[in-house]
């Protein structure tokens, strides 16, 4: 009963001082839970934990075959936990300050070029009654970095076509304002002629993006479908999907010579650590232009 006041309390402080979506105040419980019933089981009080405790904890996820990117966010609710009964005075010290995150290895992202984005773009067949609006999604994800999420949730009051901008609320409801190009706005103008033979459902009347069939708001799964069916349609073979628009937007906007810091501002990181990713991705595929063109290496292939 104790611990289940402690998490009521903490989910509240997730939701409304942390202001985190519904959906990762239950993941970050639901992380909790398991080092509860561990502790549960080896006789320990939630207040009372130590850093051998949580060494013994997070060994045993690994022991079970527990990825370590998983691990990795287990412990990061874990911290986020006791860094909470620190600052209620639950506890005296914080006994996670010390414990270091699982090795993840770097992952990078599937990149689309240019070309493979027109064609995905181009692959939309314009006959069809959501031919425009689908034209417009896609324009949308990839001219201004979108998350899915963000995607769907965008409202006309969050429009400022005249000034080239659009206002996103990503994670945490933090607002942000993102360039849009003069393409995508040229497709959004298209298809608001079509969207405006449609009566939205009640509360649904300021989503940008509906459902043709329930003229509702656009479902993330929906724009998951669309990507799949535009993507197969251009012969395209690599695994994409309505995050590979976003990574491509950081990709190109980097290797066109954009300032790191601008691209994190436009993505809505709150850490520049997460965008420098992309300064590995753009390494790599330097290193793999100068194996496919520098002479030296041509020559090399050539007499093996």
């Amino acid at each position: 009963m104790k611990n289940e006041a402690l998490f009521e309390q903490y989910r509240r402080y997730l939701k409304l001082e942390k202001s985190l979506s519904a959906n990762t105040v239950e993941a970050y419980l639901t992380d909790l839970e398991k080092l509860a019933a561990y502790l549960d089981v080896e006789g320990v009080d939630l207040l009372e934990v130590k850093e051998e405790n949580l060494h013994h904890f997070i060994a045993g996820l690994h022991d079970v075959g527990i990825h370590p990117r998983s691990q990795a966010r287990i412990l990061s609710g874990i911290r986020s936990f006791y860094r909470f009964l620190l600052l209620e005075d639950y506890i005296e010290s914080d006994p996670t300050v010390l414990i270091e995150s699982p090795k993840i290895g770097l992952h990078l992202p599937d990149v689309l070029t240019t070309e493979e984005i027109d064609a995905i773009i181009d692959s939309v067949d314009l006959e069809k009654a959501e031919g425009q609006r689908d034209r417009a999604i896609l324009e949308t994800l990839y001219s201004c970095g979108l998350r899915v999420s963000e995607l769907c949730n965008l409202k006309f009051s969050d429009l400022f076509l005249s000034e080239g901008f659009i206002r996103v609320t990503g994670k945490g409801n933090k607002q942000r304002l993102v360039p849009i190009s003069p393409r995508a706005i040229d497709e959004l103008e298209l298809y608001f002629q079509q969207r405006g033979d449609l009566t939205p459902k009640r509360g649904h009347e300021d989503y940008v993006f509906l459902s043709f069939r329930r003229h509702t708001k656009l479902s993330r799964i929906t724009v998951f479908h669309i990507v799949k069916v535009q993507t197969d349609a251009a012969g395209i073979s690599k695994t994409v999907s309505p995050h590979t628009f976003r990574h491509s937007f950081a990709t190109h906007l980097l290797e066109g010579g954009g300032n790191l810091r601008a691209i994190q501002c436009m993505l809505g990181h709150e850490s520049v650590a997460t965008t420098e990713i992309y300064t590995y991705i753009d390494t790599s595929r330097m290193r793999q232009e100068i194996i496919e063109h520098h002479p030296r290496n041509i020559l090399y292939h050539r007499n093996k």
